[in-house]
């Protein structure tokens, strides 16, 4: 037994021993081969990174060019929309331009019509009346409602305007300024000329007897029948308007005619003449 463990001793001790140079090569081959994987891997994670930043940085950006556009597109709708209110604007300066013209056109024919009624009322008044009071009330009336006169008188004529005999006298007392201190003034002036005098720079609600606002004939045809005096208007009345003027031409023709139709027909005892008169006689 000792015999044969001796000889399994020398048997291992003449086995051949490692080589350690081949071992030393394999494991710095092995090393190195680990090392170099471990590089890649490194290098592999670092790109992988870094591809992961560029996917990021693509989505950044994809995002910020979509958020450019839709500037973009944000900024033209902004600019139609700026268009579009330029034009609104401009029509609604236009429309409120003609809403102006026409509110101003509309308002000078609502006077233009309260100008012709107040001279259709008036020459209507005039002759719905066959009275020489009747008459002469309309008159006055036509004076204090349409013209605003609250002192005035009505004078009929004779002598060639040398003698002024009052019909109607308001606001001055009973029978107002005496005949003579009329005739030699103003008064009597147009009572013989037959030319209107009318003060249209001073204001009519502060004359008088002795300066009248207004003064203008009763006429038919060339024949001077009487004189209308304004002496002074209400304090309200400030001013003659175009439409006085146009009362002031309608009193000195149709209440001349009124008066003396109505004159005639109280002399003819309310008699109405006959057709013949009004026949014509050169046949």
């Amino acid at each position: 037994m000792g015999y044969r463990m001796a000889e399994d001793r020398k048997n291992r001790s003449d086995a051949p021993g490692h080589d350690l140079g081949l071992e030393r090569d394999q494991f710095l081959r092995a090393f190195k081969g680990a090392q170099l994987s471990k590089e890649f891997v490194e290098e592999f994670e670092g790109l992988q990174r870094r591809l992961n930043d560029l996917q990021a940085e693509n989505g950044r950006l994809r995002a910020a060019i979509e958020a450019d556009d839709a500037i973009r597109d944000l900024l033209r709708k902004i600019e139609a929309l700026e268009a579009e209110k330029r034009e609104l604007l401009s029509h609604h300066r236009r429309v409120e331009e003609l809403t102006s013209d026409f509110n101003a056109r509309f308002h000078e024919m609502e006077d233009d019509f309260a100008n012709l009624a107040n001279l259709f009322v008036a020459s209507n008044s005039l002759h719905s009346s066959l009275s020489p009071r009747a008459v002469t009330r309309r008159i006055t009336e036509v004076l204090e409602q349409l013209v605003g006169a609250e002192q005035f008188g009505v004078y009929l004529v004779a002598n060639g305007g040398r003698t002024l005999a009052p019909i109607a006298v308001v606001g001055l007392g009973k029978e107002g300024p005496s005949p003579e201190l009329l005739a030699s003034g103003a008064v009597g002036h147009v009572a013989r000329t037959g030319q209107a005098r009318i003060d249209d720079e001073s204001d009519p609600s502060v004359g008088g007897v002795e300066k009248p606002a207004a003064i203008f004939p009763l006429q038919i045809d060339d024949n001077i029948v009487g004189v209308v005096a304004i002496f002074k208007s209400f304090a309200q009345k400030t001013r003659f308007s175009t439409v006085d003027f146009e009362l002031f031409k309608l009193l000195g023709q149709h209440a001349a005619a009124a008066l003396m139709s109505s004159g005639l027909y109280a002399q003819a005892e309310r008699k109405l003449p006959g057709p013949e008169v009004f026949g014509d006689t050169g046949r």
